[in-house]
């Protein structure tokens, strides 16, 4: 946001649910900052990814803190920047004030990478200078996270997080080289599968059909308690093919293999329902996968389109957001189907597992999930024996 920073537009900022600078028109590198609880701070970015505070907005004038930022920018114009001490960052500074800001425009899975940075990383090193985060207190983390029985790929994925926000923090020249370098992903072990039997199949199935007739019952029982108090009611959901959100996503995933990021940034404009597909663009490569909708898949998400609605995102939260994360209705329905270690990536495999059972060749699963190399498709090679049987069998007619 960009706007002539004086007197009259101070006195009318208004702050928003997430943190936002305003940058002067006339003045470049002169800001800005509000928070969500509506503390605003002068501010002057000297150099690229260098910053330092002038003053409250309720303790100098606009006019001092140009006068005030003009002079750094001159300095700094000279090579003269502000005293190490007025410029020091903290690791927790440098994530809450910069990083996630950036994030929150950038990434679609902002609030999770930044959860994750400040629940792993704040208490190990959250407090030491940025160019003082080290090799070893992450190895330490690490380690201490493993004999906690975290898994490889959890903790790969934490430390992913941190390389990505601290090579950020290199582009913004916060530091000159990346510390975290030497540190090696570990080997996961990716060749376990996790699907679902007959019997847990089954138990799933009729677990989220019981979630949904508990859930409407559960509704008409608060409204009748609403209305006798004179309350207004809450949109009745008897007569709905569905409950919530939960039915149709798990008769989705279970279905196409879809990945849960996937399933939350689907738009209904990626679903042709003439031709009986999805898909899901891939940002990374610009090559789209094409999956294509089988009947129950077709009659579920033209129900839930009926009843949600029309166009944007075809899941939306409470807030009519896009999803973070399902993790407490989940964990809910494994327990009602008394199922365990059981994720909802794990209805990926599943998807994967049944295809390859029932015949499919892996080339064609591959395609389906999207896998770019074939080597992470052949993980479910050893749930078709037979296709290794026939191939051999073949000599049989040479002989």
């Amino acid at each position: 946001m960009k706007a002539n920073i004086n007197k009259a537009f101070v006195s009318n900022i208004a702050p928003k649910s997430t943190q936002f600078d305003v940058r002067d028109i006339k003045l470049t590198g002169f800001l800005i900052r509000v928070t969500p609880s509506g503390k605003m701070q002068y501010v002057c970015q000297y150099k690229r990814g260098r910053r330092i505070s002038i003053g409250n907005v309720h303790v100098i004038t606009p006019v001092q803190a140009r006068l005030k930022a003009q002079e750094i920018l001159g300095n700094a114009a000279q090579g003269i920047y502000p005293n190490k001490q007025e410029d020091s960052i903290t690791f927790k500074q440098f994530i809450n004030k910069e990083y996630a800001c950036w994030n929150e425009q950038h990434n679609k899975s902002a609030k999770e990478i930044i959860r994750s940075l400040r629940s792993n990383f704040f208490k190990v090193c959250g407090n030491h200078a940025l160019n003082q985060v080290k090799n070893i207190h992450i190895e330490k983390w690490r380690t201490n996270k493993l004999k906690d029985g975290r898994k490889p790929s959890t903790v790969n994925r934490a430390i992913g997080y941190l390389k990505t926000a601290l090579s950020k923090a290199v582009e913004w020249e916060f530091l000159p080289t990346h510390p975290l370098t030497k540190i090696k992903a570990l080997k996961e072990n990716n060749e376990c599968v996790r699907y679902l039997n007959k019997e847990e199949s089954k138990r799933i199935r009729e677990a989220i059909d019981q979630r949904e007739q508990k859930l409407k019952t559960a509704r008409k029982s608060f409204n009748l308690w609403r209305k006798k108090r004179g309350y207004g009611l809450l949109p009745e959901i008897s007569d709905t093919a569905f409950a919530d959100y939960l039915k149709p996503m798990l008769l989705l995933a279970m279905n196409t293999g879809m990945r849960r990021g996937e399933i939350f940034n689907l738009t209904w404009n990626k679903i042709n329902f003439d031709r009986k597909f999805l898909t899901i663009p891939n940002p990374k490569n610009n090559k789209a996968r094409h999956i294509p909708l089988n009947h129950t898949t077709m009659s579920v998400l033209q129900t839930w389109q009926k009843q949600s609605k029309k166009s944007g995102l075809v899941f939306t939260n409470k807030d009519g957001d896009r999803f973070n994360n399902i993790t407490k209705s989940w964990k809910s329905l494994l327990n009602l189907a008394q199922i365990t270690n059981f994720r909802f990536h794990d209805l990926r495999h599943d998807f994967a597992s049944k295809l390859v059972m029932a015949g499919v060749d892996l080339n064609t699963v591959r395609e389906l999930l999207g896998h770019s190399d074939i080597k992470m498709t052949l993980r479910y090679a050893h749930l078709a024996p037979e296709h290794k049987a026939n191939a051999v069998a073949k000599l049989d007619k040479l002989i």
